[in-house]
């Protein structure tokens, strides 16, 4: 039998998820707990296989829950079961030693399954948050490093500067800037003005 402890301070949401989960053959809700601090005082007495947590939440954080718990070695497997995604709650979580990362609007035959992966010791991640946390870890572009010529040129563009007017506020060529400016749609990987100047304020080169 796994053995569960659920942690939210929405009274309803509890009863609600309480009832779902005690309807499997294999898994029983012990104990229900409305703050992170009640939480870990539970875990620590009850010895639960898996306490499902949400962030936000009266008396404490939930990722600061997860953390005390993480390190006082307790058994149990932590699984944040929320409403929020945002990046940084996502990797929060994960790095204080949370197991898996669920959202309460998830299938109950997904959530289900989850709940018993945790326990057989999978890191179990809601599709959504998985797709989050892969995009936070893959590595960024390189920002593009553009000479103070290419710079000055493209600043004047983002002026509203004609190539004529560009060159003669710089005192080159027109033939000149048209080289800076197809070299700047090179390295910002453009191919007119607009997303040049576009991209560049993306990247923090023009202000």
């Amino acid at each position: 039998m796994i053995r569960i402890i659920l942690a939210d301070d929405h009274p309803v949401v509890r009863e609600g998820l309480c009832a779902m989960l005690s309807t499997e053959p294999d898994l029983t809700v012990i104990a229900q707990a409305s703050n992170g601090p009640q939480a870990e005082a539970l875990c620590a007495d009850l010895n639960p296989d898996i306490v499902l947590m949400d962030l936000s939440m009266p008396g404490g954080d939930g990722v600061d829950s997860i953390t005390r718990m993480t390190r006082r070695n307790l058994a149990a497997r932590i699984v944040v079961l929320t409403t929020y995604v945002t990046d940084r709650d996502i990797l929060r979580a994960v790095e204080a030693g949370a197991a898996g990362y669920l959202l309460k609007d998830m299938p109950r035959g997904e959530l289900v399954a989850a709940v018993r992966s945790a326990v057989r010791g999978d890191t179990v991640l809601a599709p959504s948050v998985a797709t989050r946390l892969v995009d936070q870890l893959r590595p960024r572009p390189e920002r593009p490093q553009l000479t103070a010529r290419e710079t000055a040129v493209l600043s004047l563009v983002a002026e509203g500067c004609t190539n004529a007017e560009i060159g003669r506020r710089l005192c080159i060529g027109e033939s000149t800037v048209k080289t800076h400016l197809l070299r700047v749609f090179g390295k910002l990987e453009v191919g007119d003005r607009t997303a040049a100047v576009m991209r560049a304020m993306r990247h923090g080169l023009l202000e």
